[in-house]
């Protein structure tokens, strides 16, 4: 078969090379999948950047988050049968639980073998059944940014209806976020950059809009558009330079949560004067990918998928998902 691997990491996409690879068979325990579609993050981009906290090891197959079809089963399954619609977790060690970084040592498209391939072998422990209203394009955005909003959301002080959410941004984290907080009944407050994408975030459900370009003491005015007070919890998925905003626009005892390894910007420890919880939250647990799950298929939430490229175009999605131009999800569709 056809796949996209790590020829080298340190230079870019000079560093992903299409090429042939043996398809894999599954092991006892195991599950073939073929992957009708994946989508792009911004670990993606590090990993070939040499950037990423975990070194990805070359020579393996690229992206961590696909959705597909089980083809055929090891000996011993019995979570998943063929014909199953499914996505793997993005931490496939992890269950349930405490999050703990022995776990994040182990990760699909940068450990071991990830998406960008007709077919991929996984521990029948790793995957979910995606919920069935959904598309495999739809369904492949969920495993990483879906539930990196979700558990941003539901974290040791869980979003209540009638809350204040702050999101950055039109990346697939912050649309999730604001999608689940509206599911929550909570009030969105959302920053951005073009009247394009704010149109995107009010149709989305975003209570309040501010253009950080136009308005870069945009804190001050989060503060004046929840009288005075503040949110009650912020999606950091902006950079360094944002977060020290972000704490300024949260109400006291209010959660920041940051889930990236964040920019190179530098961060003002005074605004630290704020007596909020600063958090960092890693993607989710697959107990909390399966509770998300029930969640989007009970409400029949659909992902924004920005753009579907085909599987011989996987480098111009990179590059499209590097300009920045997308609200939404990239997303890889089938070989």
């Amino acid at each position: 078969m056809k796949a996209y691997f790590f020829d080298r990491l340190g230079s870019g996409l000079d560093g992903l090379t299409l090429g042939d690879r043996a398809e894999p068979r599954p092991g006892r325990n195991e599950a073939l999948v073929k992957i009708r579609a994946r989508s792009v993050n911004y670990r993606d981009v590090r990993i070939l950047a040499g950037l990423y906290p975990v070194p990805g090891r070359p020579g393996l197959v690229a992206l961590s988050d696909g959705a597909g079809e089980v083809v055929a089963v090891g000996e011993g399954v019995s979570r998943v049968a063929v014909g199953d619609r499914v996505a793997a977790t993005y931490f496939p060690q992890w269950i349930d639980g405490a999050f703990s970084l022995s776990v994040a040592t182990d990760q699909f498209g940068c450990t071991r073998d990830g998406m960008l391939a007709p077919l991929a072998v996984v521990h029948e422990a790793a995957l979910v059944r995606l919920p069935t209203h959904l598309s495999f394009e739809e369904g492949a955005t969920l495993p990483c940014a879906g539930l990196t909003a979700w558990s941003a959301l539901l974290g040791p002080r869980p979003i209540l209806p009638g809350e204040t959410v702050l999101t950055i941004g039109t990346g697939g984290v912050a649309l999730f976020a604001l999608q689940f907080a509206r599911l929550f009944g909570a009030r969105v407050v959302s920053i951005t950059s073009t009247e394009a994408k704010a149109q995107c975030l009010r149709e989305l459900g975003a209570d309040e809009v501010i253009n950080y370009v136009t308005t870069p003491d945009w804190d001050r005015a989060v503060r004046e558009r929840t009288g005075g007070r503040g949110v009650d919890h912020v999606v950091e998925t902006g950079s360094i330079d944002t977060l020290s905003r972000s704490v300024a626009s949260t109400a006291e005892g209010g959660v920041v949560t940051f889930v990236a390894a964040l920019g190179d910007g530098s961060f003002d420890p005074r605004c630290l004067f704020n007596p909020v919880m600063l958090r960092r939250t890693y993607v989710g647990s697959r107990t909390g990918f399966e509770a998300m799950n029930r969640a989007i298929a009970a409400h029949r939430l659909q992902p924004v998928i920005s753009r579907v490229f085909p599987f011989a175009e996987a480098k111009e999605a990179y590059r499209y998902f590097e300009s920045r131009k997308h609200i939404g999800k990239v997303v890889i569709g089938g070989s």
